[in-house]
């Protein structure tokens, strides 16, 4: 009880400084990335250069992460009000925390998610997911295309254990890749970028989860539930400002990868806009046609939660509804991908 009464506080707290918004002070929001920065996440720093956030009269802090569980567990904590978060792991924490959800998604990201398995052609590993069979494959203890894994195995007729994991930081996994003390490897296929630039892409096969049937959203823009009930309106200024850095980068990439560069100006343009490109193909997946970015299919998201709440053996399964608020997104009408 005491944990939500804080998480009621701070989403109140958050509230009133909106109304002052109006009078020139900006509410402040504090957003917490899954990972490190870099090309993946460059819209959200397209918007906060450029002014969007401020445009919508909010203040907007943006922090590198540690992952997706520790993005949803920094939101329920009440630390941060909004974040980048896994969709699964999101299933998982709901499950884990039944009742009235402390964290929701308001705004899809990766329309699908961006798992892949890469592998050594030299070692036989080929475009088909049973070539796995047999060989070591790098992944770190816990995350997000390891975990699902089961999940593609099922769609290929496989058994879940077909290879052996070798447990390997993230970090590590480019370099255990090169050497060959390894056959494959799991990725976020954006993150792969750093791997491509010192083997050729000609010596790799690329093992997308997606081609195998398996539809799983990925990361989304999460948000405080309290917050949500509190000032909902904070929220879908939040998204109006990100969905416009969003659909310019788009048509055109390269301010979002020079915002990002402002803030990590060791990072290299051209990899960057590399990665983009990568992501791009997961943001702007082919469902975005239809209902434009930022927004779900219900079914498809209920049959996400029955396949999690399976393979992550879960003792509860979480409604749809309290995973996904798709109530303060922006008009479809503004969310349709402008080419350049």
């Amino acid at each position: 009880m005491q944990r939500r009464s804080f998480l009621a506080a701070s989403a109140a707290a958050l509230a009133a400084p909106s109304v002052l918004a109006q009078g020139g002070k900006l509410t402040p929001i504090k957003f917490t990335l899954d990972f490190r920065i870099n090309g993946q996440t460059s819209p959200f720093f397209l918007a906060q250069t450029k002014g969007y956030y401020k445009d919508e009269g909010r203040d907007v802090t943006i922090d590198t992460g540690a992952g997706s569980v520790a993005s949803i567990t920094r939101i329920a904590s009440g630390v941060y009000q909004m974040g980048l978060g896994d969709i699964s792991s999101l299933v998982e924490f709901n499950a884990q925390n039944p009742g009235t959800p402390m964290v929701q998604a308001v705004y899809q990201y990766y329309n699908r998610a961006p798992f892949v398995i890469i592998g050594r052609k030299d070692r036989g590993v080929t475009g088909d997911f049973k070539s796995l069979q047999g060989k070591k494959v790098a992944a770190a203890a816990v995350e997000s295309t390891r975990r699902a894994w089961p999940m593609v195995a099922r769609k290929q007729g496989m058994r879940s254990d077909a290879f052996q994991w070798q447990t390997t930081d993230f970090s590590a996994r480019d370099n255990v890749m090169v050497r060959g003390d390894v056959d494959a490897a799991t990725y976020f296929h954006d993150s792969a970028i750093s791997l491509f630039a010192r083997m050729k892409p000609e010596e790799l096969s690329v093992l997308k989860y997606a081609d195998a049937d398996v539809n799983l959203y990925g990361n989304a823009v999460l948000a405080s539930s309290n917050l949500i009930a509190q000032n909902p309106k904070l929220v879908a200024a939040f998204l109006r400002a990100t969905n416009r850095a969003i659909v310019e980068t788009f048509a055109n990439p390269a301010p979002s990868i020079a915002a990002m560069r402002q803030r990590e100006p060791i990072l290299d343009e051209k990899i960057e806009l590399e990665r983009w490109g990568v992501t791009a193909q997961y943001v702007g997946a082919a469902d975005t046609r239809g209902h434009g970015l930022g927004d779900i299919k219900k079914l498809m998201l209920e049959q996400q939660v029955d396949e999690v709440a399976d393979v992550f053996g879960l003792k509860v399964k979480p409604a749809a509804d309290a995973i996904f608020n798709t109530s303060m997104l922006p008009a479809r009408s503004e969310r349709m991908i402008l080419k350049a």
